[in-house]
């Protein structure tokens, strides 16, 4: 079995501040069915660099040799069609060891170029699908960045959002069809004041996150010094967060390990639907994610039953997009989130918003 060499890239543990957002990649990584993340925020304020670092931080993962899918060998529902049809034949079929995928989607792709083409010529000549694989076939077990995701086509972010959360992409020319796995952990990213996502499209995403350029003298400095010493030295830089990258890489795999086995209580399940309905969330995507993510955090954590500190680091992220605009309205749709957590778990929005805020900020 070979190893391919890793990326050289900005290590996540290194990443200073913007700790929402690293806690919703992570815990879309853990759950992949929470459905993915939309960053909003200023230029700069390392969206890029965070998602860059967290394919680097996660483990290698074995895939069929020369399998433009990066079929497992294991799993059938991540098997190509090729693939199934030689370890149904009885093949003996080679694996190697790869990181995770890292795909980015430029804005000026393609449904071709995203999807696959079909040779349709070949396919009616000599009877034979003659398909190229796209980006969707590229990011299989793997992560999907769209930067600037706000300024793509509708339709190019319909197609990603229902392969991210069907895991399959299906591809038709003509009367001829073509399947294949296409399970990926969505992120897009953009700056709001280059155009907002239509809400339609915005709900669809699992969690959403917004950034905010750093604004402590003392802090800016760190994260300049930080990024310095990376880039006079990624070697020696990286090796002195290894340790820290390790026991990250560990936890993220532990809490995939016990995922399934992580409870919930009724009443917390009860409260989370509350909160869903108090603030008029259209739909029941907002119940959904927040459950699951309320899992993957616990999971995280290396627990198997959720408590109330676990809803409060989740529910923002996963509903603050979900929740109708009003122009008018000056309170912001995080503050308005919070505002429905206190009242629903019966807390006090005076004395209890910083022990929320704290354990959002965990």
């Amino acid at each position: 079995m070979t190893t391919t060499k890793k990326r050289r890239v900005f290590p996540f543990t290194a990443v200073i501040g913007q700790e929402e957002m690293k806690l919703a990649l992570l815990l879309n990584v853990i759950d992949p069915r929470i459905g993915g993340v939309m960053i909003m925020g200023d230029r700069g304020t390392g969206k890029s660099t965070t998602i860059r670092a967290l394919a680097d931080l996660l483990p290698a993962i074995d895939v069929v040799k020369d399998d433009p899918y990066n079929s497992s060998l294991i799993d059938p529902d991540l098997q190509s069609k090729e693939v199934l049809e030689k370890i149904v034949q009885g093949e003996n079929l080679e694996c190697i060891q790869k990181q995770v995928p890292m795909v980015d989607l430029p804005l000026g792709a393609t449904e071709d170029r995203l999807c696959g083409t079909i040779d349709i010529e070949k396919a009616l000549s000599e009877g034979v699908k003659a398909f190229e694989p796209g980006l969707l076939a590229k990011a299989n077990r793997g992560l999907l960045y769209v930067d600037e995701v706000n300024l793509l086509d509708d339709h190019l972010v319909d197609v990603l959002l229902d392969s991210a959360a069907s895991g399959w992409n299906t591809v038709e020319r003509e009367g001829v069809s073509v399947r294949h796995p296409a399970r990926f952990v969505l992120i897009g990213s953009g700056n709001p004041e280059e155009g907002e996502l239509r809400p339609q499209l915005l709900d669809r995403f699992g969690m959403s996150v917004e950034v905010k350029t750093v604004r402590d003298a003392e802090l800016r400095v760190q994260v300049v010094d930080q990024r310095t010493s990376f880039d006079d030295n990624p070697d020696e830089f990286s090796l002195s967060v290894e340790k820290q990258q390790d026991e990250l890489q560990q936890k993220v795999i532990k809490a995939q390990e016990i995922l399934n086995s992580v409870q919930m209580d009724d009443d917390l399940r009860l409260n989370i639907s509350a909160i869903c309905g108090e603030l008029d969330v259209d739909g029941l995507r907002g119940d959904i994610v927040t459950n699951r993510s309320a899992r993957a955090i616990a999971a995280f954590e290396g627990r198997t039953e959720v408590n109330e500190y676990d809803i409060a680091r989740v529910i923002s992220c996963s509903l603050r997009h979900r929740l109708r605009k009003d122009p008018l309205e000056q309170v912001d749709s995080g503050e308005k989130v919070i505002q429905a957590f206190c009242k629903v778990f019966e807390l006090d929005e005076k004395d209890n918003l910083s022990k929320f805020q704290l354990s959002a900020e965990a």
